[in-house]
């Protein structure tokens, strides 16, 4: 309630413009409502989740200078701290000043009238032992009865005075003065000094265990000559070590130790750079993250990327995408988490589809579609590029983490960084900036797997143009100040309008400079196939890629209308004979689905076949004068036509008629007789005419005979001069899987021809070996890919480690 008071009357005594500061800086805790008094508004400064999220955004500095003064206890004089913190000289008294104008603003340190300083308790609790200090004398000696403040007192030769608020008193003087406790503590017992100085550095004591009457049991040597003058404390309300007090630490560590205190920020390498070669550079890294953003979404609308089961795109989505937009793995990371936060992708089932705002921002400009991303990336609650965790273990995409809100202040922190390096400069290695972001964010952490500190932060903001030549670019200016209007105007002016014409060349490739438009893009993919994008973006012509388009129901001549249209000169030659000769073949021979064929040599018949309307249901469509086909099964259309009066005969595959004749069925084998005995069973043998059942072989005679028998080695692999291989698969699989001889090969690509399960055995990169039951195998050399029924899941086998097949 103390500290409540103090700060609404320092909040009231400020005047209108350096309220209106507080007001802004500290806008996370006067958000509406309005706050309706001073009183209020002290309240809700001094929540502790309003201080929770000022202090990430605290500098080095600031936190040391809070740090230090929670240690000082408060209300604490500005020179205390300063001298905690060696502020001595003009120049750290000015910055210490600065820093503690910067803790006003955030409502977090306050002077009162007589100019003592105050502290927001929860930032007080922020630390448990700040500066490895522990809570004052006064406050640790709060359960002490007289007679044990009188004992301390004596036992110090100070004469103990006759009240108890006296003696406190009396004992906190002393031990408050390093120049009386030094001298005490020099002339204590050798345990006791040593037990004193390493617990005034910092090393935390021993634990105490209390035996139950054994009096003074578990203490470390020293610690009773200590307790006795209250140099240690022993906490009553717990069983752990003796408490060091605040003061008695600080007047041990010496007149020549100050809490750290880092005003300035660390020092980079930079090199002179001019605005101009800031802008070309992000103009261009810009650029080419719009024209491969562009790609990576336009993939995932022409195949929605599917989803994990366990959340998130995984690394073989990742790669199809990259590879077909083009874009190496940080791109196409970035681009996923932009797009999903600016609601560009949605989740559809278990796929991560384009939404209709998709559309829209693809209708856009480069300019406009680059600053939706880049705002988007600025209030990211994690690291896109952050591919590994802490156990180097591949990370997904869109996974839907929790916030980080560590990532953010990374983020913040870099720009910090960068803005606070001087006009005209950059950092030589943009590496260096990372001890800058530490400094201006000492409450962020890098990602485990950053080679550097903040190496994917840094790396991002590269990628994007933020950060070009090492210094902060136009659009990390904007960014970092919130002003959404001058960003989408920097955009516009770094950023070149999207590209409505391509130079297409007689090598029957077409170049597009800068950001294709959405239409030019759509029409060249469709027509061709694109090689690489970015600054330039490359697509190639062929026969393939010109019949797709026909496939899709264009036809030559609009191929031809719509490239003219676009093109920045005249067609080539080659292409126009190209398109020309692809479409003049394309449709001559068409394939039509059928279930079976009806043909005769009577014309008018099949013609009443075909209008019949009680054939309808059977699908007949007349292909020729004496052809029909069929939508429905062969026996259907049989049984459909005889029942019609008509008299079709079937034909076999090879053009015979099928003989259709109906064969009695028999039993496979004969019936065994039942058992039994008597005269009833014996009767029933000699009715059925059934001889008696032959006795059986002895297994020791018919193992003889099995080992007199020659053997039947298999015959030679056709690497080794035997027969050739039967199918490719074959030849594929023996080529790859060294250690499966012949046999077990023929067994295997068998298995993937049809589709059939397999076991094999398979030893692993870490060398155990394991025995696999696969399904749904499919060959991709030198990998198998297969339904792995041990782990449930479709895994990747390496052909060469497969080191046996048996059948399932």
């Amino acid at each position: 309630m103390k500290s409540r008071s103090t700060l609404a009357t320092w909040l009231g005594s400020l005047d209108g413009s350096r309220l209106a500061g507080v007001l802004e800086v500290r806008r996370d805790a006067v958000s509406p409502p309005e706050p309706r008094s001073v009183g209020e508004l002290a309240d809700r400064l001094q929540r502790p989740g309003s201080v929770a999220l000022a202090l990430p955004r605290l500098a080095l500095p600031h936190l040391q200078a809070a740090e230090a003064l929670a240690a000082l206890g408060t209300p604490a004089s500005r020179d205390a701290l300063a001298e905690l913190l060696g502020a001595a000289d003009d120049e750290p008294v000015r910055e210490l000043d600065a820093v503690l104008e910067a803790l006003a603003d955030h409502a977090l340190v306050w002077p009162d009238g007589a100019g003592d300083l105050h502290m927001a308790g929860p930032l007080r609790r922020a630390w448990d032992a700040p500066l490895g200090l522990d809570a004052p004398l006064q406050h640790l000696l709060v359960g002490a009865t007289s007679d044990e403040l009188r004992g301390m007192l004596v036992a110090l030769g100070i004469k103990p005075p006759a009240t108890k608020a006296q003696r406190l008193a009396a004992l906190v003087g002393h031990h408050s003065d390093p120049e009386q406790v030094v001298p005490v503590v020099a002339k204590a017992p050798t345990a006791a000094r040593e037990l004193l100085e390493r617990r005034a550095e910092g090393v935390p004591g021993q634990p105490r265990f209390l035996v139950f009457g054994a009096s003074g049991s578990g203490l470390e040597p020293g610690a009773r000559w200590a307790l006795d003058r209250g140099f240690l404390v022993q906490d009553r309300r717990s069983y752990g070590p003796a408490r060091m007090p605040a003061e008695v630490a600080l007047a041990l560590r010496g007149p020549g130790w100050h809490a750290p205190f880092a005003p300035a920020p660390p020092s980079v390498w930079s090199a002179s750079v001019t605005p101009k070669e800031v802008d070309r550079e992000a103009s261009a890294a810009a650029t080419a993250f719009a024209a491969q953003a562009a790609s990576v979404l336009s993939a995932c609308s022409t195949t929605a990327p599917t989803r994990l089961k366990s959340g998130g795109i995984g690394a073989r989505e990742l790669a199809r995408i990259g590879k077909a937009a083009q874009a190496d793995d940080a791109i196409v990371r970035v681009t996923l988490e932009t797009a999903y936060a600016a609601g560009l992708l949605g989740r559809d089932g278990d796929r991560m589809a384009a939404t209709e705002a998709y559309d829209a921002w693809a209708e856009q400009e480069p300019p406009e579609r680059f600053a939706v991303l880049l705002q988007a990336w600025w209030t990211l609650p994690l690291t896109p590029t952050q591919a590994r965790d802490e156990d180097n273990k591949a990370l997904p995409t869109l996974a839907g983490a929790p916030p980080c809100n560590d990532c953010s202040q990374a983020r913040h922190g870099l720009l910090a960084a960068a803005a606070r390096l001087p006009t005209g400069q950059g950092a030589t290695a943009t590496s260096d900036l990372g001890p800058l972001i530490t400094w201006h964010r000492p409450l962020a952490h890098s990602s485990p797997s950053d080679a550097t500190p903040f190496a994917a932060v840094i790396r991002e903001a590269e990628i994007l143009g933020v950060l070009a030549r090492g210094a902060l670019s136009a659009l990390g200016i904007h960014l970092r100040t919130g002003d959404v209007e001058g960003l989408e105007m920097e955009c516009r002016r770094l950023l070149p309008s999207a590209a409505v014409t391509a130079r297409i060349g007689g090598d029957l490739t077409a170049v597009v400079t800068g950001t294709p438009s959405a239409r030019l893009a759509s029409l060249l993919d469709s027509v061709a196939d694109r090689e690489s994008s970015g600054t330039a973006s490359v697509w190639r012509f062929s026969a393939g890629s010109i019949r797709r388009a026909l496939d899709a129901g264009r036809a030559g001549d609009d191929i031809t209308t719509d490239l003219t249209a676009v093109a920045a000169g005249p067609l080539p030659q080659p292409l126009s004979y190209l398109i020309a000769d692809t479409a003049r073949g394309h449709g001559n021979v068409r394939i039509a689905p059928a279930a079976c064929v009806l043909h005769g040599d009577e014309p008018a018949l099949l013609a009443e076949l075909a209008a019949h309307r009680r054939l309808a249901t059977l699908g007949l469509r007349q292909l020729a004068p004496t052809v029909l086909i069929s939508r429905s099964p062969l026996e259907t259309t049989l049984a459909t036509l005889r029942a019609e009066g008509y008299a079709p005969v079937a034909e076999t595959a090879d053009g015979t008629v099928r003989i259709e004749k109906t064969r009695p069925q028999r039993a496979a084998t004969p019936v065994p007789a039942p058992r039994g005995t008597g005269t009833r069973n014996s009767g029933r043998r000699a009715a059925t005419g059934m001889t008696k059942t032959p006795a059986p072989v002895d297994p020791g005679t018919l193992a003889a005979q099995l080992l007199k028998a020659p053997p039947t080695p298999p015959g030679p692999a056709p690497s080794d001069g035997g027969a050739a291989f039967a199918t490719d698969t074959e030849e594929i699989v023996a080529g790859w899987a060294k250690h499966l001889p012949y046999s077990d090969v023929r067994q295997l690509a068998h298995a993937i021809d049809t589709g059939g399960p397999l076991t094999i055995e398979y030893v692993a990169t870490s060398g155990n070996r394991t025995v696999r039951t696969l399904s749904r195998l499919a060959l991709d050399p030198p990998y198998l890919e297969a339904w792995c029924h041990l782990r449930d899941d479709e895994r990747v086998f390496t052909l060469s480690r497969i080191h046996g097949v048996m059948p399932t």
